[in-house]
This record gives structure tokens, sequence and C-alpha cells, in this order.
């Protein structure tokens, strides 16, 4: 894993600029602390930070590739699980290898078939190709946007960047901030290329964009369509088990150390089990780690979103698996440090959504750090299989809007705490009903769905492309802030395809939702696990932690000239620190997360805010 940046500018000679490139480079260090380097021609400029996790003493970037007619250059990030069979297939075709890593055939992969290579790609990847033969730039992104990639047209050219900080470190580049961008921050994202920042594009998942003197273009490669599916319900959890052993199997190759990321859940037990099985023969064990409160104020009282706590079912695994098990124990005071809250809205570039969520697993994610260098995760699991609780409530099924917001009380705090004037100029419900028109109209479904498969085929599609994309972004900006590779083996393409055009009475066919994972699951887990309900992420719930919040709100609300106030309606706040920290609502709370995360971005961004 790593960052990766450039320049092209088709009007001056990028070969007197290197000090530009390196200084959006070096905005990416926490993404790759094992090196980097920039790769500089007369109309592009490429930079690269480097976390080595295959070949660490080789794959040195931008890569190099000479041809008789210039050279191709790559700066790439993320992983290619099927690299030794890609690597293979181009060796037979002539080409001759330097490295053992993974972009090397990547970079050979782009010479043999040009863009299309990432047709062949399984894995987690953004990268930029520069081919100097025809003066042309190819960003790609993975299909599902595991890793991040932004860029901005210039005048004569392109920036682009994994992080939104490495084209602010340009001089042609401020940041900015406009209606729109300000909607999507509310809304948490869920347009497919309009980042919060003005000027600002993603590549989106799945697609290629290039840029040469004609102009710019952008051209998917891959979208999640619809098919039949014509397997029994036992040739389908058969299916389902190998595709999930095989892309646990291809992510669990690296030259470092690896671990899973364990909740005590099904998703993650049962890719522990996968790992542990994988493992065993070799005379190896699972490295697994969990998260839980320091002081034990983080443990939540039951609620639908999280019924049971999850410390006695990371011990049934533990001991059921073997693995060599840390319990990292984050501090409640930790959390609630200013210094913390800046680290972590540092990383998304944006004020986090998840409260103290983020910042609880960016501390997590810190002490890993300490002993591995790749973690595997369960995100996508839930928005694969039908792990919510609203897949399966016939209100929200029929609701016209997205599910999590129509299953989903207290979604979007911030928009509570806006002035009341900004929040009728943004007329956030119908932006939120054309996003969703938007959405619905690129779903593809079949002739014969009946009403119910149809809506749940939509509502599959929803999930895996808009709220995936926010939940892997979190993953994303809050690991690499620490150097961590985070990889996602539930959102292997191959089993996206195939779960996603199963019919729904098998997705459910045990009246509970994952029946398809816990199908695989069985004889993997003990019953316990396996039959758990689903169970979010801990977050802190203590009257402590509240009055922190409240403390830290009040004194905003001493300076009232700050820029916040412009955005942030302080008669909201004053009465949601009035409110005693023992009967503050979760909504409330959240809101006062929402507000003091604002508060730091818009003093470490200063961003222009163009609102009309």
């Amino acid at each position: 894993m790593c960052g990766i940046t450039g320049w092209v500018s088709f009007d001056r000679d990028l070969l007197a600029e290197p000090p530009v490139v390196r200084a959006m480079t070096d905005t990416l260090r926490r993404r790759g602390p094992d090196g980097s380097g920039v790769w500089t021609g007369r109309h592009a400029a490429l930079g690269h930070h480097r976390l080595a996790v295959l070949d660490p003493s080789g794959g040195v970037q931008p890569l190099v590739a000479p041809t008789p007619d210039g050279p191709v250059v790559i700066t790439y990030s993320g992983e290619t699980y099927n690299f030794a069979e890609l690597r293979a297939e181009l060796a037979s075709m002539g080409h001759r290898f330097r490295t053992s890593c993974d972009t090397e055939v990547v970079l050979l992969g782009y010479l043999e078939w040009g863009p299309d290579v990432a047709r062949r790609l399984n894995g987690m990847y953004a990268f930029a190709v520069w081919d100097a033969r025809v003066d042309r730039l190819v960003l790609v992104r993975d299909r599902l946007g595991i890793k991040p990639l932004f860029y901005r047209s210039t005048p004569d050219g392109l920036l682009f960047g994994s992080e939104a900080k490495a084209i602010f470190a340009h001089p042609l580049s401020r940041p900015a901030i406009d209606t729109d961008g300000l909607r999507e921050m509310v809304a948490h994202s869920l347009s497919i290329d309009q980042p919060v920042w003005a000027g600002l594009r993603h590549v989106p998942p799945g697609a290629a964009v290039t840029v040469d003197r004609g102009g710019l273009r952008t051209r998917p490669y891959w979208r999640l369509t619809a098919h039949d599916h014509r397997d029994s319900l036992p040739e389908t959890v058969e299916t389902v088990g190998a595709l999930l052993q095989d892309g646990v199997r291809r992510q669990m190759v690296a030259d470092v150390p690896v671990c899973v990321l364990l909740s005590g859940g099904l998703d993650s037990s049962a890719l522990t089990a996968m790992a542990a099985a994988q493992l065993g023969p070799l005379g190896e064990s699972v490295a697994s780690y969990s998260v839980d409160f320091a002081d034990h104020t983080g443990m939540v009282e039951a609620d639908l979103e999280r019924p049971e706590a999850d410390a006695p079912f990371v011990r049934e695994v533990v001991r059921h698996l073997s693995t060599r098990h840390t319990n990292v124990l984050v501090d409640a005071d930790e959390i609630a440090e200013p210094r913390i809250r800046r680290e972590t809205v540092a990383a998304y570039d944006l004020p986090p959504t998840s409260q103290d969520r983020d910042r609880s697993l960016y501390l997590l994610f810190r002490e890993i750090r300490q002993r591995c260098t790749v973690a595997l995760s369960g995100e996508s699991a839930d928005e694969l299989f039908g792990g919510y609780h609203w897949n399966h409530d016939p209100h929200v099924q029929q609701a016209a809007a997205f599910p999590w917001i129509a299953g989903l009380s207290g979604y979007g705090q911030l928009r509570s705490a806006l002035r009341p004037e900004l929040s009728r100029s943004l007329d956030l419900d119908t932006y939120l009903h054309d996003l969703y028109a938007t959405a619905v109209a690129e779903v593809d479904t079949l002739p014969d769905d009946s009403p119910l498969e149809r809506r749940m085929r939509v509502s599959s599609h929803l999930h895996l492309t808009r709220i995936l994309r926010v939940l892997l972004e979190r993953k994303d900006r809050l690991s690499m802030a620490v150097g961590l590779e985070v990889r996602v083996p539930y959102c292997d393409h191959r089993l996206v395809e195939y779960v996603h055009n199963a019919p729904w009475h098998m997705k459910s066919h045990d009246g509970r939702e994952k029946s398809l994972l816990r199908a695989v699951s069985r004889g993997l887990l003990p019953a316990g696990v396996l039959e758990r309900r689903k169970s979010a992420y801990p977050t802190l719930r203590s009257t402590r932690h509240a009055q922190v919040l409240q403390e830290q709100a009040a004194e905003l609300l001493r300076h009232p000239d700050q820029p916040l106030f412009d955005l942030i309606d302080p008669r909201w706040l004053a009465a949601a620190v009035r409110v005693p920290p023992e009967s503050l609502p979760a909504a409330t709370r959240n809101g006062i997360e929402d507000v003091l995360n604002l508060t730091v971005w818009l003093d470490l961004y200063k961003p222009e805010v163009r609102l009309r």
C-alpha cells in the first residue's frame, strides 16, 4: 500500500518543477513510510510514498519501463492479488521482470494490453501510468473503490493524488467548498465522483480516466450487473465458500506480518477461521486483534445496532481457533483528546462522520502497526449478504430512499446543527431524493424479477456502490494514516458479482440476516458465534465522555466570531451543552461530535467557503 500523486502539464516543462511534486509527495508520507520517489519528465511528474508489503528490497517507485518511443512510468498504490498468474502469462509473451513485486506486473501488463489491463486485475488498487510514447496519463481505480484516487483538471493538464492534501500542496489548487460540497458533507458523500472539495473529482470505482492533449475522458471498465442465477442453494453455498476461501488465500500473501481484525461477529470470525485453515498445515497460527475500552466505559446499553458486547464472542473464537490474540485496550480519555481528533480529521481531509468510532479505530490501528503491516478486515459482508436489520424491514424495503437513511435513526446529525437559513438553502431532502433517483437508475435488473426481488436487487446495488464506499474510505484513511494496510476479502469482485445476483430467498433462506455466509461458516465456528446477531463497532456511551464533549462545545461558544458559526447554529449548540450529560440523547451527542470535527477541519484547512 502506498500514496501516489502527480502533475501533468502540456504547456510547461516540468523538468524545472521538481520541488512542487516533491511537496505533493511529502504530504503522503504516512501512507508509505518505507520510502519515496519522484520521476519527472517534460510534461509529467509522478510521486510515490511506499509501504513495502511485497518485495521490500525491490519495487522502488515510480517504476519505469523504457521503450524505443519513450518511457512508460507507473506510480501504484494497492495490491494485485492475482499478480503471480499475470506474471506467468506476461513472461510467456516474452516480458522480462526485474523485481518480484506486483507493480511491475501491472506496468508490463499495461505495455501489453494498455488501459484494459485493469480488466485482468483482481485486487484493490489505484494507479497512474504516464505513457510518454503518446503523451497520455491514465488513472485507474479498482472496481469497488477500495483505494482512493482524486484528480483536479487544470487549464493545461491535471493534478492527482491518493488524498486531497496532495493536490492542495500544488500552488494551482487551494482548498474550497461550495454548496454542492457542503451537501455532500452532510449527506455522507453518496455521489459517485463528486467529493466534498470544490473542483476535485474521484476517479469513479471501476473506471479509467485518461488525459492527453485532446482532453479528459472517463471510461468504465466494470459495473455491477444483473445475471440469472441458476445454481441451487447447496451449489450456491459451496461456490460462495470456495470464492471466499480463495480470496482469503490470495490476500494473505505478503512479505511482512499479517493479522486479522476480530470482533467476534460472523464476518470477522469467518475470515479468521479461513485464515487459520490456510496457516494450519504450515504449522502457523493466526494473529488476531480486537478492541475494547480500558475502563469499560464503552460498554453500551443493548440496542438495535449493538445488542451485546464483543468480548465473550472474541474469547470463544480465540479458544476455538487457537489464534495468537491481542486485545487492544483503547483509553477513553485519549479518545477525547483534541490531539487525536485533529489527527483523524487530518487523515480524512474532511470532518469524520462516525463520531468516537473514528478515533478509537485510529488508535486500534496505531497499536496494531507496532507488530503487523497488513490486516484482514470484514468490510462489505453486511452490504453483500444483507446483514443490516433494515434489509429485513418491509417498511424500509418499500421506502423510496436510501435503505440506511430509512432504517437508521440519527443518520447525518450535522444537519440538525446547521444554521436554519443554511439548511433551507441546501434543501437536503431534495438533494437526497435526486441522489437516490440517480442511484436507482444505475441499477441493472432482470425482466423476470419479482417486485420483492427487484427491490432487494436495488438495495444490494445501493449498499455495494454507495454506503460501502463511505466505510471503505474510513478504513483506508485511518489505517493508512499509521502505515497499516487493511485488506478486505469480502470485496473480491468475483464474490461480489456472484452473491449480488443470488436471489433474496437464498440470502435469507434461514429467516435471518447473512444466511449464505452463515451456511458457509457452519463447521468452522462455534455455535454461539455462528448464531450471533449483528453488532456494530463499539462506541462510547459514558456520562463522563458526554460531559467532556459538552465542555469542548462550551469552549467553542466562548468564541462566537469564529468561522464555525457561519455554518452552525450557536443556539443549537448552546442547547446541547445545557442537557445533563447523563441524559444526553445519542443523536445530540453525535451532533456535538460532528460540530467538533467540523471546527478542527475549518482550522486545519481554512477552506474558502463559496455558498450560493
